[in-house]
C-alpha cells in the first residue's frame, strides 16, 4: 500500500526543514510524497535554494502524513487563514501530524496542540504554550499522533522517527544505513547548553529580528490559536 508523505512548502521554508524529512520519507518503500503549497510555481527557501511545490492545496491527495517543516516564512503562515484551514484539513484525517523546527508554531496558530507535548526550535520553544501546547524537552517528542521535531538538523531523527512508526524500527535503520547518518559533529556547540556563551550570544543575534516579528504577531492577538 502506498504511503502519502505531504511536506509544507512556503516561501522562506528553512530547506534542510523540509529536505531532511524528504530524504527520508522518500527513501520508504512504496512512498509518495508531496510538496505542497497553494500553486506549483517554484519558490525561495529561507537561504535562498529554489523549490519547486509538486501538489496544490486543491489537489492534495488524503496523507497518511502532514508534516510541517520551520523558517522565518512561518511568520506570514500564523496569520494566513488559506494555509491553516488547510493544514486543519489534511490533519483531520492524516495517521501522523508532525512538525520539524518552527513549524509546530503553525500546528499550534491551527489549533492542533492545545494540551499536546510538543517542541520547537531552541529560540522559540516559549512560545509553544501560547498555543496551548505543554513545551516538553527533547529532539523528537511524540504525543499519540503528533509528533514535533526540534530545530532543523533534528528532522533527519524526526524522520526515522516516522518510518519506524510506520514501517517497524529494521525499515527504519536500513534507511538509516543507506544514507550512513552516523552524526559525529566536529564541535560541541548544537545546543545553548553545550554552547560558549558568546556562540549563544551571537546566535541570538542572528535569529532576533524573525522572533521579535513572531513575538509581535502573538502579542497582537492577530494570530489564531493563541490563547491568553
Amino acid at each position: 500500500m502506498t504511503l502519502r508523505f505531504g511536506i509544507l512548502a512556503f516561501p522562506a521554508v528553512q530547506q534542510l526543514d523540509l529536505s531532511g524529512p524528504y530524504e527520508l520519507f522518500a527513501s520508504a518503500p512504496d512512498a509518495e510524497v508531496h510538496l505542497l503549497w497553494k500553486d506549483c510555481a517554484p519558490l525561495r527557501s529561507a537561504t535562498g535554494l529554489i523549490l519547486t511545490p509538486t501538489t496544490r492545496f486543491a489537489d492534495c491527495p488524503p496523507l497518511d502524513v502532514l508534516c510541517v517543516p520551520g523558517g522565518g516564512g512561518i511568520n506570514a503562515l500564523l496569520e494566513d487563514a488559506e494555509t491553516l484551514a488547510f493544514v486543519r484539513e489534511q490533519a483531520a484525517r492524516a495517521r501522523f501530524v508532525t512538525s520539524v523546527c518552527t513549524g509546530a508554531l503553525v500546528l499550534g496558530a491551527a489549533g492542533l496542540l492545545v494540551g499536546k507535548r510538543a517542541t520547537t526550535h531552541w529560540n522559540a520553544v516559549d512560545f509553544l504554550a501560547r498555543y496551548g501546547a505543554i513545551p516538553t524537552e527533547g529532539r523528537v517528542v511524540q504525543d499519540g499522533a503528533l509528533i514535533t521535531a526540534g530545530g532543523v538538523t533534528a528532522g533527519i531523527d524526526f524522520g526515522l522517527t516516522v518510518i519506524a512508526a510506520l514501517l517497524g524500527q529494521t525499515e527504519a535503520e536500513t534507511i538509516q544505513l543507506c544514507l550512513e547518518y552516523a552524526p559525529a559533529p566536529p564541535f560541541q556547540a548544537g545546543t545553548p547548553q553545550e554552547a560558549p556563551a558568546p556562540v549563544l550570544a551571537a546566535a541570538r543575534q542572528r535569529l532576533a529580528p524573525s522572533r521579535a516579528a513572531r513575538a509581535a504577531i502573538l502579542a497582537s492577538g492577530r494570530a489564531p490559536g493563541v490563547t491568553a
